[in-house]
């Protein structure tokens, strides 16, 4: 899996390559998350404004 990092302004480094969850349907938001996690991802791009960051949340 690519596992390239990149360093946030607070120091913290998280994965370059993530899941972008804005247009998966609600209900599908878990499965992707998991199976994406299956495979390796450990980055999941979740926001307010998506609508769906309590969905993520609560896997």
């Amino acid at each position: 899996m690519y596992d390239n990092r990149i360093e946030l302004n607070n120091g913290v480094r998280i994965p370059q390559l993530g899941l972008g969850t804005w247009f998966i349907d609600d209900a599908d938001v878990p499965a992707a998350i998991k199976a994406a996690a299956d495979i390796g991802y450990r980055h999941f791009d979740t926001a307010q404004a998506y609508g769906n960051e309590v969905i993520c949340c609560e896997l």
